[in-house]
């Protein structure tokens, strides 16, 4: 593990998942929490944030921790219920599409990591983030590459933000029929792209992002033929 520092770190499986957390731990700057984020890349849905303080040592039914996306839905759901169990402390935020359209997905991140870790109870001394540095957190704060795969509290993190995405995309599905949003959760592919160029984009759909901007113009042209 290379020294924690401002900016970015590296840390390896080798040194376990609870490594850097309790490193920080010694030097007096705990509680350490872990902030992900899911649906970035997504072009319908929310932006959702999750933040996480573990303790100090992993359980059995946390062994699986892993980045989220490398998880199966199963693993994820039981994760995220043991998660909720064991967790010193944790927050969700959810960011709505108009608000990604009006400021752009990056700053909705950065604006959903830092009301995610003030939301905390207690707060947390010292916050790692997955892949980029992020400032205005209201403490110390490193970013980890590749942290959802290293690092237990951001992976914790990680599958709190993803199951509380999916289960509000899978809500969504039937107040949206045609597009199916249950299966691809709002992520852009071939099937999602012909459905906006059936049906035209949802008002859940980011006209920000030009994929959907393609797909409305195409449904547009259809429709006056």
């Amino acid at each position: 593990m290379s020294p924690v520092r401002p900016g970015r770190v590296r840390v390896t499986r080798r040194d376990g998942r609870l490594a850097l957390e309790a490193a920080l731990g010694r030097r007096g700057l705990g509680p350490v929490a872990g902030v992900d984020e899911a649906g970035r890349g997504s072009c319908a849905g929310p932006l959702v944030v999750a933040a996480c303080v573990l303790g100090g040592r992993l359980t059995a039914d946390l062994a699986d921790l892993d980045d989220s996306k490398k998880l199966s839905p199963a693993t994820r759901e039981r994760l995220h219920d043991a998660v909720l169990r064991r967790a010193v402390a944790a927050s969700v935020v959810v960011i709505e599409p108009d608000r990604i359209d009006e400021r752009g997905v990056h700053r909705c991140n950065l604006e959903g990591m830092r009301r995610a870790v003030a939301a905390l109870d207690p707060p947390p001394g010292f916050v790692l983030t997955d892949g980029f540095a992020v400032d205005g957190l209201g403490c110390q704060s490193t970013a980890v590459i590749g942290g959802d795969e290293v690092v237990a509290s951001i992976a914790a993190a990680s599958v709190l933000a993803k199951v509380t995405r999916d289960r509000i995309m899978v809500d969504l599905d039937p107040r949206y029929p045609g597009y199916g949003f249950a299966a691809h959760k709002g992520y852009s592919t071939p099937g999602h792209a012909r459905a906006i160029e059936q049906l035209g984009p949802s008002d859940i759909h980011r006209m920000s992002y030009a994929n959907v901007r393609r797909a409305a113009q195409a449904h547009s042209r259809s429709s006056t033929r």
